[in-house]
């Protein structure tokens, strides 16, 4: 049976206590999205290193640093996570942010939660002092990598990402921040 309900929507800033239900969630969309040939080793490690609930917290409690929510009836359906003050050698910017991580869960994609949650968190970075908002993205996700030109983004070049000592292709996407609609500030 399909969902017709209307989705209500909340975005907020994340705080200690969203902690656990911020690295489930995480957990889960990082599995769907990495693992899709199983489990082994590196990305369980990467998993349960990356998604502890010991670990968002720490990510919540840093100011250069900040994790939007997305809620939909009191339940985290997705997330922004954005650490300010953060270059990278192909765009050389150092008033640039990057987006970490943007992560919806999987029934709740193409609902508009990941456009939403990325222009808040646009918002949030040039509010922190970012003139440039930048993410990379893994080859293997084509719904992401479509998601980044169409917001906006260039495509600035194709760092690797090393996960437990194995390296894997990225794309990195930069937007120049302006220009901001309000509907989109999000509570605190």
């Amino acid at each position: 049976m399909i969902n017709t309900t209307p989705m209500e929507l909340k975005l907020r800033e994340a705080v200690v206590e969203d902690s656990m239900c911020v690295a489930v969630l995480g957990l889960q969309v990082f599995l769907d999205t990495y693992a899709t040939d199983g489990i082994r080793e590196s990305i369980a490690c990467e998993a349960l290193e990356a998604f502890s609930w010991k670990s968002i917290a720490g990510i919540i409690a840093q100011p250069e640093a900040f994790i939007i929510v997305a809620e939909s009836r009191g339940h985290l359906v997705g997330f922004a996570q954005v650490a300010l003050r953060t270059g990278h050698e192909m765009i050389g910017d150092a008033q640039a942010a990057e987006l970490q991580r943007l992560y919806v869960q999987e029934r709740f994609t193409g609902l508009g939660v990941g456009k939403r949650l990325l222009k808040a968190a646009e918002l949030q970075a040039a509010l922190g002092g970012a003139l440039l908002l930048w993410a990379t993205v893994w080859v293997g996700n084509d719904r992401a990598l479509g998601f980044y030109p169409q917001m906006g983004y260039r495509l600035e070049g194709s760092p690797m990402y090393v996960l437990q000592g194995e390296e894997h292709e990225n794309r990195l996407y930069a937007k120049r921040l302006d220009g901001f609609e309000p509907e989109y500030r999000v509570s605190q």
